[in-house]
């Protein structure tokens, strides 16, 4: 009697195996994401998958981990642009009705499929930046505790100031703003 390995256990392998390669491509596994975003964005698998441009099988293997990667850029786009589009329902910079309009345009998109476009789709929003640098400084240390710190580095290092007292202490709105300036000068 040999002592090889039953289909089940190959496969429960591969599937473990893709799920962590999805968590290293996108973060997280596709399951964890895809239903995230079904249940904020009131979706179907199906329609998911009709506005990422994907099938609703192939929809079903990327969740369960039977596949592990996305391969067209133009889908890695699409999602990017659903996950926005849920944080921003999420934050309620979005109304829920506008949801559907919203999906449709996404599902419309064209990118070119360039490096440069699948690198751009692979990087967080901007609100996202600010927010998870906002959780970690406020993690760290009070509001109070925060401004304390920048009035004490306004004098010799006024941007590091400004940095502690905006995404610290200060409203999100003016953090984006900050962050988007700092980005995208002049």
């Amino acid at each position: 009697m040999t002592n090889t390995p039953d289909v089940a256990d190959t496969a429960g392998l591969d599937t473990e195996r893709n799920r962590a390669l999805q968590r290293e491509w996108y973060g997280e596994p596709l399951g964890e994401r895809f239903r995230r975003l079904i249940e904020v964005l009131g979706l179907s698998q199906s329609r998911l998958a009709a506005v990422l441009g994907l099938s609703a099988p192939m929809v079903s293997q990327l969740m369960s981990g039977h596949r592990a990667k996305i391969a067209n850029p133009l889908v890695v786009t699409r999602l990017q642009a659903v996950q926005e589009l849920a944080e921003q329902v999420v934050n309620r910079t979005v109304d829920p009705i506008e949801v559907p309009a919203r999906l449709d345009q996404i599902r419309a998109l064209a990118a070119t499929t360039t490096t440069r476009s699948t690198a751009a789709a692979a990087a967080p929003s901007p609100h996202r930046v600010v927010r998870e640098i906002q959780a970690l400084l406020r993690a760290l240390a009070s509001a109070d505790e925060l401004i304390a710190a920048s009035g004490m580095l306004a004098g010799a290092h006024p941007e590091l100031a400004e940095f502690l007292r905006l995404y610290g202490a200060g409203r999100t709105d003016d953090a984006l703003a900050h962050y988007e300036a700092v980005q995208n000068p002049g």
